[in-house]
């Protein structure tokens, strides 16, 4: 009987050298390149082609792209296999380990194929015969691959030199990485080069000896994340906090180039990886001109070029030897023989922080806008709002509690003025969005807790007050003026009396106290004393307009266009599209790593007031600064295994402060809505990743009502407390998610 081979699939990695087509969201391998079904379809049915033998196929793939793999599989017998699905990418030692422990696991030390899941392979037969031949090798205990002979000196692909040969199997001599051309020229010359397939096959066993021997740390990662993997109908789901503690490594780097013994056969069947234009060209459907068009284009005079278009018309005169590819928000054009090189365009997208690496624009993309829509609702308005309106609430001693326990019992803390003024502000947004709870008695609460207990002799605000009420820090904090401003302007929209009188006579000590006498911003505190911050200035800005909502005053947008000013001249880096944090008296950045520092929760802030008031000003090129600022947020300052943001990056996108708070993540839900239809790529699908990603991480794990304030890099919970100053952030993102979509049919 002929031997069981397992095969896995390795549907990881995003395509990066057919971009535009190839994105992120959907990498090349769930395209349809050369015709008859996706590559990835097109693999599992080479697979299941096998002429004798069994043969159960597993698929490791990313668990973002579950959906996808799921219609792919659609009416394929994978004979017992199924997909594996990582939470996140950790390269493709993790995967060949991950391949190796479920064979050992379910059809112990059987000979295991694994092959890359975006290759085009036209010959099923040849290549089973290929891998038929290298049983033998494998069986005995070798780790055998698989070598094209070269055609042409190809730059694109890494080279296995290879020395004796005996009974059709050849011994490796080393691999090579992808060469220049000079050296790829003399690997054809030699004669004894092949192109690297990254077909693997080998004997179970023999690969755990060799990760065990070669990789010790990457194998027992492994081995825990399996172990602790959760299996539906659906598939296999590695747990994130195991999987992000593997190693990420090649599986060539890990252990190919160290193991001893490794066998090559020379593949017998018709192989391309389609990994460039050019490639594409070599193998679709030519006119007899040798075009290849696809989509709605029109070409005159052309010769030998991949013209492709997936949205409007094209059209083309006179080109020889090129790639051109449009999408509905992108267009490549280059020689074809330098499409090797679209990866630098990519890498160059990336760091400016181009969303158009990222998403996918397709016409057949259905968005599912709203999709959290009535999760979102509920949490609102029938868990956090009535908690934090009665267990949130000094009914003692007035205003606040500044915190409460993850069983909802207040902590006994002192009470910042900004925590109290963003309460207030937090329940005059929720009657604006029409919570029927008793929204005016709880701004009346605050706001008589707040001017009766904490203003200053100079008649500004006070920046702490003891539980009792007593003033615990006198000081004048230009942040906490701005929290308290923020807080009247919406009072007073929601009726409350006294929210005008004290809204006026805050910004009389503003301009007396606060005010930058050389009229370069506001000072931190009213003594002018310590380093300045774009921080206070941001969240001035959003009193500002606040206000100019309010009241339909000029001078309210002309304070906040001073901000602006600020913003376009000293804050934001035109080099890495950042946004400083901390500055010297001049308003140069502070000396040492606080000049480095930024936080994309602030840029998030800062987009979305951005947009604001480039709607009420006029100004629409300050919607460009706010998709940079979104952008490098996004490039730069995300945890990848979380998809959530950092507490803080240096300007060159290292990661300073690995804690994700909720507050970020709530701001990057505004900033998308902002942005979305501002003239950038569509972000309704960002939108609601945005939203699932805060509930995945902050909310869902937590108590009725509550949130995980706290995450690690890795994805652990580290809250102790939940900080009532938060609250705002998270009733403001939601209500206007719930605002920007709309309730779906039933």
């Amino acid at each position: 009987m002929t031997e069981r081979i397992v095969s896995f699939v390795m549907s990881g990695g995003v395509g990066s050298r057919l971009w535009p087509l190839s994105r992120e969201d959907n990498p090349k391998q769930f395209h349809d390149l050369s015709g008859d079904g996706s590559m990835l379809a097109k693999t599992l049915r080479r697979l299941t082609a096998r002429p004798e033998g069994q043969t159960p196929i597993f698929l490791i793939a990313a668990e973002r792209h579950a959906d996808r793999v799921h219609a792919d599989l659609a009416g394929l017998d994978l004979a017992g296999g199924g997909p594996l699905f990582e939470p996140t990418g950790r390269n493709t030692a993790a995967a060949v380990a991950l391949a190796t422990l479920r064979t050992l696991s379910e059809f112990g030390d059987s000979l295991v194929l694994v092959v890359p899941s975006d290759h085009e392979i036209s010959t099923p037969r040849q290549f089973w015969q290929s891998v038929e031949a290298g049983a033998e090798a494998a069986r005995s205990g070798r780790l055998v691959v698989f070598g094209i002979k070269p055609t042409q000196p190809e730059t694109g692909y890494g080279y296995i030199e290879v020395a004796a040969e005996s009974g059709g199997t050849f011994d490796v001599s080393r691999f090579v990485e992808k060469p220049d051309l000079a050296t790829a020229q003399s690997y054809l010359q030699a004669g004894n080069f092949y192109w690297n397939t990254g077909i693997f096959l080998f004997r179970a066993g023999a690969m755990r000896d060799a990760f065990v021997a070669f990789q010790p740390d990457i194998w027992q990662a492994t081995e825990a994340a399996y172990k602790a993997a959760r299996s539906d109908l659906s598939g296999l789901y590695m747990p994130l906090e195991f999987y992000t503690a593997i190693p990420s490594n090649s599986i060539d780097y890990a252990i190919m180039e160290r193991a001893n013994d490794i066998a090559m056969v020379p593949a017998g069947f018709r192989w391309n990886d389609l990994g460039s234009w050019q490639s594409l060209l070599d193998v679709g459907p030519a006119d007899d001109k040798g075009n290849v068009i696809i989509g709605d284009v029109v070409a005159i005079d052309c010769e030998n070029s991949y013209i492709r278009s997936d949205g409007r018309l094209l059209s083309a005169i006179g080109m020889k030897d090129v790639a051109i590819v449009a999408t509905s928000d992108a267009t490549f054009i280059a020689p074809v023989s330098h499409s090797q090189h679209v990866k630098k365009i990519v890498e160059q997208l990336e760091k400016s922080g181009r969303l158009e690496t990222r998403f996918t624009p397709a016409q057949d993309r259905v968005i599912e806008s709203g999709a959290w829509r009535r999760r979102v609702h509920h949490w609102l308005f029938q868990e956090t709002l009535p908690l934090w309106s009665t267990s949130g609430v000094d009914e003692r001693h007035g205003g606040f509690h500044e915190a409460l326990g993850l069983d909802a019992s207040p902590l006994m803390k002192p009470k910042r003025m900004r925590t109290m003024a963003r309460q207030v502000y937090a329940f005059a947004v929720a009657k604006e969005r029409g919570w029927d709870g008793p929204a005016d008695r709880l701004i009346g609460h605050g706001i008589d807790f707040m001017a009766g207990k904490g203003r200053s002799d100079k008649g500004g605000w006070v920046r702490t007050l003891n539980v009792d009420g007593s003033v615990a820090d006198t000081t004048e904090d230009a942040y906490d003026h701005s929290c308290v401003l923020l807080a009247l302007a919406h009072a007073h929209m929601s009726g409350n009396p006294d929210a005008l009188r004290l809204g006026e006579e805050t910004f009389a000590f503003l301009d007396a106290h606060l005010e930058d006498s050389r009229m370069t911003g506001f000072l931190e505190t009213s003594d002018g004393e310590g380093e300045r911050r774009s921080n206070p200035h941001m969240h001035l800005l959003e009193a500002f307009l606040a206000w100019y909502q309010a009241t339909g005053e000029r001078a309210h947008l002309r304070r906040a266009a001073r901000i602006i000013d600020l913003f376009r001249s000293h804050f934001f880096d035109t080099e890495s599209w950042t946004l400083g944090e901390y500055f010297d008296a001049e308003w140069k950045p502070s000396a040492g790593e606080k000049g480095t520092w930024t936080e994309p929760g602030h840029h998030f802030e800062w987009a979305s007031l951005l947009v604001d008031f480039a709607g009420r000003s006029g100004q629409a090129e300050l919607s460009g600064f706010a998709r940079k600022l979104y952008a490098s947020a996004i490039a730069n300052g995300l945890n990848r295994a979380t998809g959530l943001a950092y507490g803080a990056v240096s300007r060159q996108g290292l990661p300073l402060d690995q804690i994700s708070r909720s507050w970020p993540q709530a701001e990057a839900i505004k900033a998308a809505i902002a942005l979305d239809g501002s003239g950038g790529p569509d972000l309704k699908p960002e939108i609601e990743a945005r939203v699932g990603r805060l509930f995945r991480w902050h909310i869902d794990p937590a108590p009725l009502g509550l949130w995980i304030d706290r995450i690690d890099e890795r994805g652990r919970s580290l809250a102790t407390d939940v900080p009532a100053s938060i609250f705002y952030h998270l009733v403001c993102a939601l209500t206007q998610y719930l605002d920007s979509t709309t309730e779906k049919a039933a």
